[in-house]
């Protein structure tokens, strides 16, 4: 397996711990909602500009950090059995694993 497809899969599987965890709020309203508890928040690849643009105002006005992951709705469907392009991560010690694994990938 290369470098990225491992750092990829890294990805995923930290998020399914997060998930496991009770460590993230998924969706654009629950994420707006709760973005006070959030250490940052997620979005995928395939995320509409628009909502992108939307879920950054919300985040700015909150000072938290907005990071793409390099994945898809459909594969984070798969791990959190709904299709979601938002995802914030409520623990600021899973967020700085993501941030990591996201930069090598």
């Amino acid at each position: 397996m290369s470098e990225n497809n491992s750092n990829s899969s890294n990805i995923l599987n930290t998020l399914g711990l997060c998930r496991r965890a009770g460590k993230i709020v998924t969706g654009f309203d629950a994420v707006v909602a709760d973005i006070r508890n959030a250490a940052g928040v997620m979005v995928t690849v395939d995320l509409s500009e628009k909502s992108k643009k939307e879920i950054t105002f919300h985040c700015d006005k909150s000072r938290k950090q907005v990071i793409e992951i390099p994945h898809t709705m459909e594969e984070i469907q798969n791990i959190f059995g709904k299709k979601t392009g938002i995802i914030a991560i409520l623990d600021r010690g899973f967020f700085r694993a993501l941030q990591k694994k996201i930069l090598r990938s």
